[in-house]
């Protein structure tokens, strides 16, 4: 190998790293909008049944049906942001007249309660907690902050829903379009492989994001039922927020389960610990247990094993191992992104012993 040959090689490498490099540059640049794309093809997903039921059903065209569609969106997302407006109005007062001394002075009560009620059994944790001295390094100051950041993020939600319902509204009535498109780009010899991918792709995170959507429904309702039952204060709003953190595999549930005991407790202060404050806690305890129980008993397999053709050890591991790389960012996009990867080993590499078999049921 030549002098020129060397240098023509570490010219081309220096050019390639500095066209990846640029590229990192304006993908993280242009973020928020691959973000709303990501979630427009989410939504189109869970919509494009929806356009076929009104088409086939009710004989509505095919753009009737999409704004029909997003008519159907619009709807649940304002219906959400309605129960929440007085919620969040009120709780915007009372954080603007924020007496941060009265919240550390309620907590140091509720602890104290805590404190008195295993003196009683002899655990002695009040010497403990002076000793470390726990209560001046709590710290309500951040509350009012908080508020804010919360503010400045809804001042964008309006963008981000209009962008969104832009790219969600040209998926779903032009999606023909964009397949002759797309058809046109691929390459000849591989065209048939990753046309069928596709299709299936679609078709197995259709069927997962919709059983996401019906799991956690049917997790909230439980959760507002248990607390409902014992008159948790802003029942609602903890359960809609539990659910939500069902997203997370796993650990979402044992979060959501924690919070919710927290919160019921946080609530409670005032009353006597001993026979209200702690019996009402325990009781949501128990109830958020069994919810989980049938959660995962019931639900998730229906989602995952049937919906994913995948075995509930299989999608666990998968969980966790994303968990540990990419934290839960990854345990989120852990299950759709696995699925991709065993729609594209199906059909590319059908002959692989690994892939033969964990896609033997797709």
């Amino acid at each position: 190998m030549t002098s020129k040959e060397i240098s023509r090689g570490i010219v081309k490498a220096v050019l390639t790293l500095a066209g990846i490099t640029l590229m990192l540059f304006v993908l993280y640049k242009i973020s928020i909008v691959i973000i709303y794309f990501l979630i427009a093809v989410i939504m189109a997903l869970i919509g494009e049944p929806i356009v076929a039921f009104l088409k086939r059903k009710l004989k509505f065209n095919n753009t009737l049906a999409v704004i029909a569609t997003l008519s159907i969106f619009f709807a649940i997302i304002f219906g959400f942001i309605m129960m929440f407006i007085p919620l969040i109005i009120s709780q915007s007062e009372n954080l603007s007249l924020l007496d941060t001394n009265s919240i550390e002075k309620n907590l140091n009560d509720l602890l104290i309660q805590i404190n008195t009620y295993l003196a009683e059994h002899n655990i002695d944790t009040l010497a403990l907690l002076e000793k470390s001295n726990l209560d001046s390094k709590l710290n309500f100051n951040f509350l009012p902050d908080i508020l804010n950041s919360v503010f400045g993020i809804v001042s964008n939600l309006g963008m981000g829903i209009a962008s969104v319902a832009f790219i969600l509204f040209f998926l779903l009535k032009d999606k023909a379009v964009f397949k002759r498109l797309f058809q046109k780009v691929l390459p000849d010899d591989h065209e048939d492989k990753i046309l069928a991918s596709i299709d299936k792709i679609k078709y197995f995170l259709s069927r997962y994001f919709s059983g996401i959507l019906l799991q956690l429904f049917i997790v909230f309702i439980l959760y507002y039922i248990v607390l409902l039952i014992f008159g948790v204060e802003s029942a609602f709003t903890i359960a809609f927020i539990c659910a939500i953190l069902n997203i997370i595999p796993y650990i979402g549930p044992l979060i959501g389960t924690v919070l919710a005991v927290i919160l019921t407790m946080m609530g409670s202060i005032g009353l006597d610990f001993k026979t209200e404050i702690l019996p009402t806690a325990l009781y949501v305890l128990i109830g958020f247990t069994i919810v989980q129980f049938i959660d995962n008993n019931f639900s998730q397999p229906i989602i995952f094993s049937n919906s994913l053709k995948s075995h509930p050890l299989e999608i666990f591991l998968i969980t966790l191992i994303s968990g540990f790389l990419l934290g839960i960012t990854g345990m989120i996009i852990a299950i759709p992104t696995y699925t991709v990867l065993k729609v594209i080993g199906k059909e590319f590499f059908p002959k692989n012993k690994i892939v033969k078999i964990l896609t033997k049921d797709i």
